[in-house]
């Protein structure tokens, strides 16, 4: 299935999004065969971070002549302007992979204004199955899995935070929907003891840490019954979502 796969899309090339493991975790654990020999036909690799991604790829196959690809950066730094030029290899019929710094590309990682130029021009984009913080952890939670939203990063300001907890809180009453979002890990502590003193004592908290991870941790009880209870999060990656 792969060789055809793959020989049908020498005629017309591919842009493949390249889950990526969640931290350390064996590649093996989480990611399947088929992944490894996409990786093996591609020489072009839009990444989050380069070294991080040359690391990846060493990874899931030690043989692989890191010298001979090519990696072109997407983050932050990025001129939009330089985003197309990064598709050019399609337009020459090699396969182009898009590597995030953890998880699945585009979803809250970037990778998404590359995949609609690609849409745009007609490459089949083919996204690779792997890991997902944001599904895991709402399949482990207990929560309304048919009506989610996932609100990335919450405001700094502690008053627009406070505000935005009390307006998500709401939909979760009003709409019958599970509310996730993160922080970053030296924010997680900061962002749970915010939960806990804003959200109702019977709203249902999952904290989600280190899927996958050599400590993963996914706990859900309503807020009052979380007080004391918190674990130190500073250092991982966290989920968190709210219910009722």
């Amino acid at each position: 299935m792969l060789y055809i796969c793959l020989k049908r899309n020498r005629m017309q090339a591919s842009l493949f999004l390249i889950p990526v493991t969640l931290g350390e975790t064996n590649h093996r654990k989480v990611l399947p065969e088929y992944n490894r020999e996409v990786i093996l036909q591609i020489r072009h690799f839009i990444v989050e971070d380069v070294r991080s991604a040359r690391r990846f790829l060493k990874k899931t196959e030690p043989s692989i002549a890191i010298e001979g690809l090519n990696f072109y950066a997407l983050n932050k730094h990025t001129c939009p302007n330089e985003v197309a030029d990064y598709l050019k290899p399609l337009e020459q019929g090699e396969h182009v992979g898009v590597i995030s710094e953890a998880g699945c590309p585009t979803i809250a990682d970037p990778g998404a204004d590359v995949v609609a130029i690609a849409q745009r021009k007609k490459y089949p984009v083919i996204p690779l199955v792997g890991p997902s913080s944001i599904l895991l952890s709402l399949m482990a939670s207990g929560f309304n899995g048919q009506n989610f939203a996932f609100n990335g990063y919450l405001p700094i300001d502690a008053q627009e935070r406070a505000l935005t907890i009390k307006k998500l809180e709401g939909r979760v009453y009003a709409e019958n929907q599970t509310q996730l979002f993160i922080e970053t890990p030296y924010r997680n502590n900061q962002l749970a003891e915010d939960l806990l003193h804003i959200c109702r004592p019977s709203t249902k908290l999952c904290i989600a840490s280190d899927i996958t991870g050599r400590e993963e941790s996914i706990r859900t009880l309503p807020a009052k019954e979380w007080v004391g209870q918190v674990p130190d999060l500073s250092k991982k990656p966290t989920i968190f979502l709210i219910y009722k």
